[in-house]
């Protein structure tokens, strides 16, 4: 460091060097409360170098290395090492810049590339590049989406995207809201279902209705029973209607349920049917479900999080028929079409303003009464949350980028590649279906060769439930692939694949059907 440098950098420690302030005039440093005032506390170029770096870090391990088939989906560490290795400690002192990169790419290096083609764990999956670039720019613009003074090109881009899902759906007109995840768009329904019902409820809490009933299928999402736990429903209000054996919502089940509530003193309020189940793919049938619906007065809600791509598919749309009766659905466009976590879409067929008036809390120092533009565009009342991530630009730049047509295709491919699969594993030996699939949820057990012909025997399902578990923990530790399992109802552990990636090809899917044997060949 020169002599000219030391004397200027001790001087700003005394609060006696000259500045330029921002205006450019002269600005003398000031000490307040033992905080020396003397220009910005850090320096935007050192910033900017290191976001530089970084994403140079980010492309290579998490983008290109995180689709390259050739590199491994994990690199599986167990708890206690991997913290040690990472050295997730925070501690006084800042690192340096070399340290901080180190850091990244340890981040990528040890994550679950979920973008790996032969990721199939999850409802979410794969890569869009566009998608991911809005994801970028969402995050460096950093707004809030509750108005439009501080969030004007989100709050109408919202509104185009929003509406163009509910025509999808089959209404012209209507309102909505993105939400952070289905399960929150499931509340949003039961909480709007109850406040038109009994809309004194904002007021006066639960002393102002009686015991009330939701009812909704066995193989429904559990966000339905937390809503009602946490709306103060209570789980025991939740009545399951039965399901036929493809896990599909029996409406004649539905109905007498719904009388028999009623006989003991509850008040139905609420149906929530499922349009792609999570673990089988189901979709309840939406047509009959609504006339039981409009037969008792009750709220119609879809959970289309997981199916409610299929309405992009001329070939397949035809599983949500009826879906335009519901009075509100939940879409998750961040599954099927990719476009990234988190995209969830809360719609509506209401446009009287119920959303709002059921959330808003007119909050003066956001929602002021005297704003010089439209305040209609001011939309963060309709949510419970306060500050709100923008979460309608990478679905956005991603749908322009590929057009309704091209979604579409990715969601015929997803059906196409399920098939492929189905009879594919019906000329193998050892791959037993569990359901025909209705969806892309490809449910199956492997059998193998030592259980093979003893089905029935004694000890054989317990035999069967550990094959699964047993493979999943050597396919993951080879780092080869990544699927899930579960058990369900009465069934033991088994396989559940879903193929959505865009990145996905024939030979993923034969590499897949092969490892599956290989690793569990010996069991």
């Amino acid at each position: 460091m020169s002599n000219s440098t030391a004397s200027r950098a001790f001087a700003n420690l005394n609060g006696n060097y000259e500045l330029k302030g921002s205006a450019g005039r002269q600005q003398k440093a000031v000490t307040v409360d033992g905080v020396t005032l003397n220009g910005p506390l850090s320096d935007n170029r050192d910033g900017e170098r290191f976001l530089e770096d970084a994403f140079q870090i980010i492309m290579n391990e998490a983008v290109k290395k995180g689709t390259d088939v050739t590199e491994k989906v994990c690199d599986w560490k167990e708890p206690g090492k991997l913290r040690e290795m990472l050295d997730l400690e925070l501690r006084e002192t800042g690192e340096n810049h070399e340290r901080l990169l180190q850091r990244c790419h340890d981040v990528a290096k040890y994550s679950v590339k979920t973008s790996h083609p032969r990721f199939f764990n999850q409802l979410f999956a794969g890569l869009d590049h566009h998608s991911l670039a809005g994801r970028f720019l969402t995050e460096a613009l950093n707004s809030s989406q509750y108005t439009y003074e501080v969030a004007p090109v989100f709050v109408l881009m919202e509104e185009v995207v929003l509406s163009t899902l509910r025509s999808l759906i089959g209404w012209d007109s209507g309102d909505g809201i993105f939400c952070p995840g289905g399960s929150i768009s499931n509340l949003y329904a039961m909480n709007l279902a109850r406040y038109r019902a009994f809309p004194e409820v904002k007021q006066r809490g639960l002393w102002a209705v009686p015991r009330l009933a939701v009812f909704t299928s066995k193989e429904c999402h559990y966000s339905v029973g937390k809503s009602a736990s946490v709306l103060g429903v209570g789980l025991q209000n939740v009545h399951p209607v039965k399901v036929d054996e493809r896990g599909v919502m029996i409406p004649e089940d539905l109905d007498e349920q719904i009388e028999n509530a009623k006989s003991q003193g509850s008040v139905p309020f609420l149906v929530s049917a499922t349009s792609g189940t999570t673990i089988l793919g189901a979709f309840d049938p939406l047509d009959k479900i609504a006339d039981v619906c409009g037969k008792h007065k009750l709220w119609f809600h879809v959970d289309a999080a997981w199916g409610g791509s299929a309405l992009l598919s001329k070939k397949h749309k035809h599983l949500l028929k009826g879906i335009d009766r519901a009075d509100s659905v939940a879409w998750n466009p961040h599954k099927m079409l990719m476009a990234g976590l988190q995209s969830s879409a809360f719609l509506m067929k209401d446009s009287s303003g119920l959303l709002k008036q059921c959330h808003s809390a007119n909050a003066t120092y956001l929602f002021q009464q005297d704003k010089f533009y439209d305040m209609s565009y001011d939309t963060g009342d309709k949510s419970i949350q306060c500050g709100r991530k923008v979460d309608c630009l990478k679905l956005w730049l991603m749908w322009k980028a590929t057009g309704t047509l091209g979604l579409e295709q990715r969601v015929d491919r997803a059906f196409a590649y399920t098939r492929y699969l189905v009879e594919e594993m019906k000329k193998r030996g050892g791959f037993q279906l569990v359901v025909e699939p209705q969806f892309v949820n490809l449910c199956f057990w492997y059998v193998p060769p030592s259980l093979r012909g003893e089905e029935g025997s004694e000890g054989y399902q317990e035999k069967l439930s550990k094959v699964a578990p047993t493979i999943k923990e050597r396919m993951v530790k080879k780092g080869s692939m990544m699927v899930g399992y579960q058990p369900h109802q009465d069934k033991v552990n088994f396989f559940r694949l879903v193929v959505i990636s865009p990145q996905i090809t024939r030979a993923d899917l034969d590499f897949f059907l092969d490892e599956i044997e290989s690793l569990g060949r010996d069991l």
